[in-house]
């Protein structure tokens, strides 16, 4: 009999802070708590309107990084092994030249969730262009490109814990 594999979505956050997370949801308030400062999901269904999404933050804060190929969902992505977005670098060689292309993937989890968490997926995978390391230049370039980036981060690991205990909201 398999066991359902459960992930602490709240473990980098201060004890304090996340037994009132987890108190929320174990009274059942934490769907109501979410659904009360994000209404309703994006509509952001198919891949171009995300790529345009994408682009026009992109475009907003680092016009100068290098340029996007491809911004899409992947089902393939699991937020079990604690991903909610790729950023991907391949290179090629092309007749005499290397080309390099960025590709952002988002979990297919996200097509139904509110703008603001998908925003902050997608900010955090744009910073990885100037950024490889999570260190505090690439959170100082996240907060730069949405100010209530680690507000927003705090708010969808709870909802990835609401989902796995209560089930989805905006779908």
């Amino acid at each position: 009999m398999s066991q359902k594999r459960t992930v602490d979505y709240l473990s980098p956050y201060p004890a304090s802070l996340k037994s009132q997370a987890q108190a929320l949801i174990a009274a059942g308030e934490s769907g109501e708590h979410l659904l009360q400062k994000y209404p309703q999901a994006h509509s952001l269904s198919n891949e171009g309107q995300l790529y345009s999404y994408a682009m026009s933050l992109k475009n907003e804060h680092m016009r100068s990084s290098s340029p996007v190929s491809k911004v899409i969902y992947d089902d393939k992505i699991h937020v079990i092994n604690n991903a909610l977005g790729l950023h991907t670098f391949v290179s090629r060689v092309q007749g005499g030249k290397l080309k390099a292309k960025h590709e952002i993937r988002i979990s297919t989890l996200f097509r139904r969730v509110p703008e603001e968490f998908l925003r902050m997926i997608i900010v955090h995978e744009l910073a990885h262009l100037r950024e490889k390391e999570h260190n505090k230049a690439f959170y100082r370039l996240c907060e730069y490109m949405e100010p209530a980036y680690h507000q927003l981060e705090f708010d969808l690991r709870l909802y990835l814990t609401h989902r796995d205990t209560h089930g989805a909201l905006w779908d």
